[in-house]
């Protein structure tokens, strides 16, 4: 599949694709299947940055991409899981594309169409987590997704606080500073796990401990037991939410994991795809392009 040349045969003749995670915003407009303007910017979502700065963020994006002309647009986000959230969404989005159709999906549909499945299971392994599935029949079903306050199991972010949490009870032990604590206090520019707990909650982003998860991995390569425990926790907790959303849809896969760290970590792929495996799920594949190369594969049925 040439993610350049996507084109559905009843898709729009030029429109816009959104891919709105936790970390980065990215655009894209398809021009007759070609892709024409490709912008990325920091995130866009509510959720994660304040109204203001997610304005900002968009308007700088819309910016960067030629939009003349374009009739549609598509965006696939993180935490889309109600009307409202969508309504909200599709607000933010609108003035830069005065008179487009908008259409707004959670981000996990982007996934799935762009391994170019149209059923199957989808799960997310990147700032956040999450999984969603359609069977041939068009039924969904979702589990996770919940936002780093409740869940996010697997992720970024719940690998970098339940290392943080770790130096803290070793910290509480009388434990010495281990490979894996000294890693992530270098990673903060800290001198002891004392400090780990004003700098999680004082001027840090959900974002900020994402970005400390190749600090996990590498011990892990390294060998350090419990970076190796959490790597594999995130595997069978990322599994566990792909077999739930397989067993309510009654399907074998495909599973596709992708995002950030799904799609780059091999460890981590590798844990997701034993978990599965002791599930009976053996379809799994590791998406190897970038999310938003689905949208044009989405446009044709979600804008119809």
């Amino acid at each position: 599949m040439n993610k350049n040349t996507l084109k559905t045969p009843s898709a729009p003749s030029r429109f816009v694709g959104l891919d709105i995670g936790g970390s980065k915003t990215r655009g894209i407009v398809w021009t007759d299947g070609a892709v024409t303007s490709d912008a990325s910017v920091g995130s866009t979502n509510v959720q994660n940055e304040r109204p203001e700065t997610a304005v900002e963020n968009m308007a700088a994006l819309f910016a960067k991409l030629n939009v003349d002309g374009v009739t549609h647009v598509l965006a696939g986000a993180g935490g889309v899981d109600t009307d409202d959230d969508a309504s909200a969404l599709r607000s933010l989005i609108a003035p830069f594309v005065p008179g487009a159709q908008l259409e707004v999906v959670h981000d996990t549909r982007l996934l799935l169409a762009a391994a170019g499945a149209t059923s199957g299971v989808a799960v997310i392994a990147g700032t956040g987590s999450a999984a969603w599935g359609i069977n041939e029949t068009g039924e969904q079903a979702r589990a996770g997704g919940w936002g780093y306050l409740l869940g996010d199991e697997g992720s970024g972010y719940w690998l970098a606080r339940e290392t943080v949490r770790y130096s803290l009870r070793r910290m509480d032990a009388g434990a010495p500073i281990d490979a894996l604590t000294s890693a992530l206090l270098d990673y903060c520019g800290l001198n002891e796990p004392q400090s780990l707990i004003a700098h999680f909650h004082q001027g840090t982003s959900r974002r900020y401990w994402a970005a400390a998860s190749p600090v996990i991995f590498a011990a892990a390569e390294n060998g350090h037991e419990h970076a190796l425990m959490l790597v594999d926790r995130a595997g069978a907790d990322l599994a566990q939410m792909a077999a739930e959303v397989a067993g309510q849809l009654r399907i074998a896969g495909p599973v596709v994991l992708g995002s950030g760290m799904g799609s780059n970590v091999p460890a981590l792929q590798d844990a997701f795809s034993s978990h599965l495996a002791q599930r009976g799920l053996h379809d799994v594949q590791i998406l190897r392009q970038d999310p938003i190369f689905g949208i044009p594969l989405l446009m044709a049925p979600a804008l119809a």
